[in-house]
């Protein structure tokens, strides 16, 4: 079993590798829960908001990964999409790799993904955005690992979701996937104001990240030295 290594902290505030981070809707709901946030991804991000390195994710976990207080992972969804499975695409699967990559560095983390991914995840957790007062429900499921996640009563999805592709009828919920229309207001759903369409399309909504690490900072304070 792998034990947590202890932590160095340099800065007021703990270290944060944002896996996999496409235009970092994960990395600025981790911000905005108190953590310094460094993305990495095999693609340019030139929309990211935080430090960026471009390179493999699984690698540099691997070799870099302990520098970090707490790792955030969301390895590509398209291997565990009902579309991409239903189009015949070719994806790797990339979360076990991700996760034994996680595991040799003893640091608390996340893997992230869509529910396709539930059967390869470890006893994930759901998030919606519901449970966020959002209006989208864009349901994600996350796995820990050296430490555990307390998540938000669910509320009923009582509001209809537009039909995809189509504008949003008052009172209906976006999903915001494909080439949906609608980008200004699904910026300001999702509170991702920096994205184009190819961001939030694939994008974590910030306030699932920064419940995240604010639960986290709650649960790791005493290891990672957090003054209250």
């Amino acid at each position: 079993m792998t034990h947590p290594v202890p932590i160095r902290r340099d800065g007021a505030r703990p270290r944060l590798l944002d896996a996999f981070c496409c235009q970092g809707g994960a990395g600025m709901g981790y911000h905005l829960a108190g953590f310094d946030v460094t993305g990495i991804d095999t693609s340019p991000q030139p929309r990211y908001p935080f430090t960026f390195i471009q390179g493999d994710a699984v690698g540099f976990i691997r070799e870099h990964g302990a520098e970090f207080d707490f790792i955030h992972a969301s390895p590509p969804c398209q291997f565990y999409s009902d579309t991409q499975r239903l189009t015949g695409n070719a994806h790797p699967d990339l979360i076990a790799p991700t996760r034994a990559a996680l595991q040799t560095t003893g640091r608390p983390y996340v893997i992230e993904n869509v529910r396709g991914a539930v059967p390869h995840l470890k006893t994930p957790v759901m998030l919606c955005g519901a449970m966020f007062d959002m209006a989208t429900y864009r349901h994600r499921w996350f796995e820990t690992g050296l430490w555990s996640l307390t998540t938000p009563a669910h509320p009923a999805h009582a509001a209809p979701v537009a039909k995809m592709g189509r504008p949003i009828p008052p009172g209906h919920f976006g999903q915001f996937v494909g080439n949906f229309s609608g980008v200004a207001h699904a910026r300001r759903v999702m509170g991702v104001e920096w994205m184009n369409r190819d961001g939030i399309r694939e994008c974590i909504p910030p306030a699932y990240t920064q419940h995240i690490g604010r639960g986290a900072l709650a649960t790791l304070a005493p290891t990672l030295e957090v003054a209250a």
